[in-house]
């Protein structure tokens, strides 16, 4: 194995994602490197790394998923603790990244969080990032050091295929997700819709018109991520009453947060795939929940990152 500059690679979990970090390291023959988080009474967070990571390869893999702030918290000290004690690289492993819907300025005064994250990275010490399903693919520009931006996108085209089901349509729950929406067709060899919605505050949506036909179609509804299901669960509702046959959900990353299991509990959905970067304990409990692991997928880029070979494979 060719191990470049470093003496070889070890692996680091926070505390947001830990079954997908066990399945990562299971499939890389890798034991997680031993390391604790705790807190002084006052919530501070305090990071112990109890091996050596001197010249080595480190990637330590956290989503900044809920509790968002504990955990990009938790990854900057971890980040700082290698730094100081002289790892050879340090890779941040964001199955999720959190803040990435605030990547520009909607109205005056508005921040860009999303940049700021990635200068909190990159001054923490961070020398590259590998992430998947951005909000928007241009944040990987926030960043000054190299960015791995993986696609969940073939995993679950893989799903329906294996699926086989017949008459799809692939719809876009806005026209943000076009582009998403089209390769995920092209892929399917199928047709697209899209739903053309206005979002009156934050976390609210209202359907308008949708774009293309749904009516006897199996419609699977695309996105990023899906919060507190607004948007999905309306457009399901509103492709249903067109005339839809079935509606199904895909999407990366399942925040869900709020009131988002009852309302799809209550909707028109008939199943919703969501893949592992987030882990959530109640989507277990939903029947119309399935989830598919990114384990495999993060794996072979983390190999190929240490042995400096190609990822554009991992992309197609």
């Amino acid at each position: 194995m060719n191990h470049g500059n470093y003496d070889g690679y070890k692996l680091f979990s926070g505390n947001s994602n830990p079954e997908l970090a066990g399945e990562i390291a299971a499939l890389l023959s890798v034991p997680l490197g031993k390391s604790t988080v705790t807190r002084f009474s006052d919530g501070e967070i305090n990071i112990s790394l109890q091996e050596t990571v001197r010249g080595l390869d480190c990637y330590i893999i956290q989503s900044t998923c809920n509790p968002v702030n504990d955990n990009l918290m938790e990854l900057l000290i971890m980040i700082d603790a290698m730094k100081r004690a002289s790892a050879g690289r340090i890779n941040a492993v964001i199955p999720f990244y959190g803040y990435a819907r605030q990547d520009r300025k909607a109205k005056a005064r508005d921040p860009l969080s999303a940049k700021l994250v990635a200068n909190l990275l990159t001054a923490a010490g961070a020398d590259r990032v590998l992430t998947m399903d951005l909000h928007a693919a241009q944040i990987q520009g926030f960043f000054d050091i190299p960015v791995d931006h993986l696609l969940g996108r073939p995993i679950l085209a893989q799903y329906y295929m294996d699926k086989g089901l017949k008459d799809i349509a692939i719809v876009s729950p806005d026209h943000g997700g076009v582009v998403r929406a089209r390769y995920m067709a092209e892929t399917l060899k199928c047709p697209i819709a899209i739903v053309d919605k206005r979002r009156p505050a934050p976390n609210q949506s209202e359907v308008m018109n949708v774009i293309g036909t749904v009516e006897g179609k199996n419609c699977i509804i695309l996105d990023d991520m899906i919060d507190t299901a607004g948007t999905i669960t309306n457009a399901a509702n509103a492709i249903k009453k067109l005339g839809a046959s079935n509606v199904y959900v895909a999407a990366t990353h399942g925040i869900l947060s709020g009131p988002a299991i009852k309302r799809l509990e209550d909707s028109a959905i008939e199943e919703m795939v969501l893949l592992n970067t987030v882990t959530l304990s109640e989507r277990k409990k939903v029947k119309k929940i399935k989830t598919l692991s990114v384990a495999p997928l993060f794996a072979e880029a983390i190999e190929r990152i240490h042995n400096n070979a190609s990822l554009s494979e991992l992309f197609k």
